[in-house]
């Protein structure tokens, strides 16, 4: 599912904007109403199959006055060749008020280097050309979704000879 569009859609991921057009839309399309429990997963795709390019800063924002950026070495330990998907966030839990669309504003809040707490995902932001990255997202208003997030963790693992996505640095 991890290097094929299709799968990922067959997967029941839809969305699929960039990080520009969802801030250029406010992330309008993006699942919001604590009401209906709007909760679930999220992935980030890099769909340009050219190699990375690196920054030495992060763009992300320094949270609690924490830089986000981390060495050029560990971005380059930390990537994976062939995926498309190179972050998987969650978003909100049963009874909590969090949602899709407000747990991926803080995350491109951090992006555009607001001091904001979403610390998972930062290496994202030291990849050039971040705004051309596609977000999709999947409701799991049954399932909670940090175990969601770790079960497609788990199995992109099994793919990838036991890596991580890109971005994520814990299981």
């Amino acid at each position: 599912m991890f290097d094929n569009l299709q799968a990922i859609r067959k997967a029941g991921f839809v969305g699929f904007k960039t990080i520009k057009e969802l801030r250029d839309t406010k992330l309008n399309d993006v699942p919001g109403n604590p009401d209906e429990n709007d909760i679930g997963v999220y992935l980030v795709l890099r769909l340009d199959t050219n190699p990375p390019v690196f920054m030495s800063q992060s763009i992300g924002g320094h949270f609690k006055k924490k830089n986000p950026t981390v060495s050029l070495a560990d971005l380059q330990s930390n990537w994976v060749e062939g995926p498309l998907v190179i972050y998987v966030g969650k978003a909100g839990a049963p009874s909590k008020q969090a949602t899709l669309r407000s747990r991926l504003k803080q995350y491109l809040s951090f992006g555009a280097g607001r001091p904001v707490g979403h610390w998972g995902g930062r290496l994202i932001w030291q990849l050039a050309k971040s705004e051309e990255f596609v977000i999709c997202w999947k409701r799991t208003p049954d399932d909670v979704p940090r175990e969601v997030e770790k079960q497609i963790i788990l199995e992109f693992k099994a793919g990838y000879a036991g890596k991580r996505p890109f971005a994520n640095l814990m299981d």
